[in-house]
């Protein structure tokens, strides 16, 4: 049976008590099989992504597609956490695709080599 359509809102906690009181980095938005992230991908927010990832992992028998057209920066933490669950993905038979990749998105899977181990479409995000 398919969620489609179906729009479930996962907002984003800081984590670490960093006390600059800048709110959430990340928000997460479940709409069928297509997880939508806004906001920092960093590592105050990896943990609230990677949950999000295997619930929806878990939650259907379709592939899982991670739109981070919102998505204005990434660090290390986060590219690890795509990669990982992309090799996860694909040890339970499901795909994890990553769409609408902005440059520096792009730039980090590309500088710390795990680009090779993600799955990104070939159409890049508008600016």
């Amino acid at each position: 049976m398919s969620t489609t359509g179906t729009k479930a809102t996962h907002t984003g906690r800081p984590r670490g008590g960093t006390g600059n009181g800048r709110g959430p980095t990340m928000d997460i938005v479940t709409d069928g099989h297509t997880l939508v992230l806004s906001g920092d991908f960093d590592v105050r927010s990896t943990m609230d992504v990677r949950s999000a990832i295997y619930d929806a992992l878990h939650a259907s028998d379709e592939d899982v597609v991670l739109d981070l057209t919102g998505v204005h920066t990434i660090d290390l933490t986060a590219a690890r956490v795509l990669a990982y669950a992309t090799l996860e993905a694909s040890r339970s038979g499901h795909h994890l695709r990553l769409r609408g990749c902005g440059p520096a998105v792009r730039r980090m899977l590309h500088l710390t080599r795990l680009a090779r181990f993600v799955e990104v479409d070939r159409a890049a995000a508008s600016a």
